[in-house]
């Protein structure tokens, strides 16, 4: 949900607060910008829903699904209390997830419980000494059930951050349970469509519940609002009947997937089009649209046949872009560049002019130089999805006026996002802060995971990025040789992601490419590399593909236990995988085997006495 679209005085994702209209939106906003023109490009690739953004051509945010790692920001859970911590004033809450959940005092007020009494809402009164806030005590016991709503991922060794302040987003309204006043958008100009849109509102609903008009209502119908407001009604009810039976912890309600989101939350009249990589998604999502988003329906476009076969992220520079937003280094146009350092408090970013000398002064060169990076610090800050403190070391300016442009620059170019940064203004050392509403994973924690050769002082790409990578090489090793069938060998870690759960991933790369595909792990192949083993017709490659066959008798090494048959042990032939039945008890040991049965990509065995 966007800031501007939050409630006064109310928390909401991110722990951000909205304080309705009285509040201006910065300097910036004085300066009239055209609404930036956007395409959205939405990528199935092996499995894995993907979304693009650009805005004027540039690349400006992704967002990735991960099989097992979808997000959790906007489920609706009931939990159990398990601690209460007066001397942090907070809670944790067990969700069913790996860490419990976080609770603040500020997010822990009942609103929205259905098992709350009449006195439970948002105005209750609450024991409290006077002149101080309530205490987490007074609010919350151990063992207690209560519904909560995730706001901020886990990430680190942090557990997801959590309120008990509901919020559930429609198409054009935001419903908040236990609240009894209406919000727009700030994003909504026209005072007269505010007035309309909020009197609207007001008449339709009903007591106990709370809405915020979206920015995406802006010229609706009556009709439409009020449907959307039945719809969430409904939703909510459904929600709060299941909860009262349920035991804790459970999750209640799932907010919509990535793909899905888009269409709520972006589909509008600022997108063009809207390109999908599958054509039986593509009908889909047509027909949800058409649900979601009727006006734009039209609007959702089939990629073209070349950049379904070779790749849309490919053929549109999107995972290169994602390549280079992982770099600390980040070039400007005129021969500077800027520096991005994240770390686990903040994130630092240093302005260097580097190798441009070609102003008419020093004064005016510092200025082109910030005004260059203060642009590109907006972009990568939304593409890197990068949140909390942010400090910009600017290269140091003399002129106070040239401070106040490029102040007004940076606040300009942050706009779009939708995550809204706040420029707080320059330290008394001449840093500008800036905070960032963080709610999920960064795009680098995402793509990347700590080094464990330097224990955590670098990242090298995690092995979902890996994989993908090395499915994109051999999509372009076949289309350029044209060969029946190849072989790679990649390391175990990457070869078990690109095979899938029972060879799925095989099987969709060999449709995608029309050709036969065989993957080995081998300990010694580098995480990074692709070591191409076998070209040529289909037999032949298989035929190497599987050094053993049926009935052979072979002395191997156990190296591992199973995954998942523990009893089992691993051992390797040339990278192919050998499944010793009984072998766990012989690991680190030579021993005899009589392969029973070949696969694709492994093989059984068992030993012989």
């Amino acid at each position: 949900m966007d800031n501007g679209e939050q409630g006064r005085g109310r928390h909401l994702p991110g722990g951000a607060r909205d304080h309705g209209e009285g509040h201006g939106p910065g300097l910036a906003a004085e300066a009239q910008e055209p609404v930036p023109q956007r395409e959205i490009l939405v990528s199935f690739e092996d499995d894995e829903p993907r979304t693009a953004v650009f805005e004027r051509g540039q690349l400006v945010e992704v967002d990735i699904d991960r099989p097992g790692g979808r997000r959790i920001v906007g489920n609706v859970y009931k939990g159990r209390v398990q601690n209460v911590l007066r001397g942090m004033q907070a809670a944790f809450v067990d969700i069913g997830l790996e860490r419990n959940a976080f609770l603040y005092v500020d997010d822990a007020r009942p609103e929205g419980d259905p098992d709350a009494g009449p006195e439970s809402g948002p105005d209750a009164e609450v024991p409290a000494k006077a002149g101080q806030a309530p205490d987490i005590a007074d609010l919350l016991q151990p063992g207690q059930e209560i519904l909560v709503q995730v706001r901020k991922e886990p990430s680190g060794g942090k557990g997801a951050r959590v309120s008990r302040a509901l919020s559930l987003p429609g198409r054009f309204l935001v419903l908040m349970p236990g609240m009894d006043h209406v919000g727009v958008s700030h994003r909504i100009n026209d005072g007269s469509e505010r007035e309309r849109l909020r009197g609207l509102a007001q008449q339709a609903r009903e007591p106990g519940y709370g809405f915020i008009v979206r920015t995406a209502a802006a010229g609706v119908a009556a009709e439409d609002l009020i449907l959307d407001m039945r719809y969430l009604r409904a939703l909510w009810e459904q929600l709060r009947a299941r909860a009262r039976h349920a035991r804790a912890p459970l999750l209640l309600h799932r907010d919509l997937d990535v793909v899905q989101r888009v269409l709520r939350d972006r589909l509008n009249d600022e997108v063009q089009r809207v390109v999908v990589d599958s054509r039986e998604e593509w009908e889909r999502l047509r027909a949800l649209a058409q649900v979601m988003a009727p006006r734009h329906a039209d609007r959702l476009e089939l990629a073209s046949p070349a950049e379904m076969r070779e790749g849309l992220f490919v053929t549109r520079g999107v995972d290169a872009a994602l390549d280079r937003a992982l770099a600390r280094r980040v070039a400007l146009p005129s021969g500077g560049y800027i520096i991005i350092d994240q770390a686990e408090a903040l994130t630092a970013i240093d302005v260097n002019t580097g190798r441009f000398v070609g102003a008419a002064s020093p004064d005016e060169t510092f200025l082109q130089t910030n005004l260059e990076a203060a642009e590109e610090i907006a972009r990568q800050i939304r593409l890197r999805d990068i949140g909390g403190i942010i400090v910009v070391d600017f290269i140091d300016m003399q002129v106070a006026e040239h401070r106040r442009r490029v102040r007004e620059a940076l606040e300009l170019a942050c706009q779009p996002d939708r995550s809204r940064p706040q420029v707080l203004g320059l330290t008394q050392l001449g840093l500008v802060e800036m905070t960032r509403k963080k709610a999920r994973q960064s795009l680098r924690d995402l793509l990347t995971r700590p080094c464990a050769a330097c224990e955590g002082r670098g990242r090298v790409p995690s092995e979902e990025t890996l994989s993908r990578r090395a499915r994109q090489q051999v999509r372009a090793l076949l289309r350029a040789s044209g060969h029946e069938a190849v072989l790679v060998e990649v390391h175990p870690a990457v070869a078990a992601l690109m095979i899938g759960p029972g060879g799925a991933g095989l099987r969709a790369l060999e449709h995608s490419t029309g050709r036969g595909v065989f993957v080995r792990g081998a300990m010694d192949c580098p995480p990074e590399e692709v070591r191409i083993r076998a070209l040529g017709g289909r037999q032949e490659v298989e035929a190497q593909a599987r050094p053993v066959r049926e009935g052979e008798v072979l002395e191997v090494r156990v190296d591992e236990p199973h995954v998942t048959a523990k009893q089992d042990g691993i051992a390797r032939v040339d990278g192919y995988v050998l499944d010793i039945a009984d072998g766990a008890a012989h690991i680190g040991r030579k021993v005899r085997v009589e392969v029973t049965r070949t696969f694709r990509t492994y093989a059984k065995a068992r030993i012989i006495p």
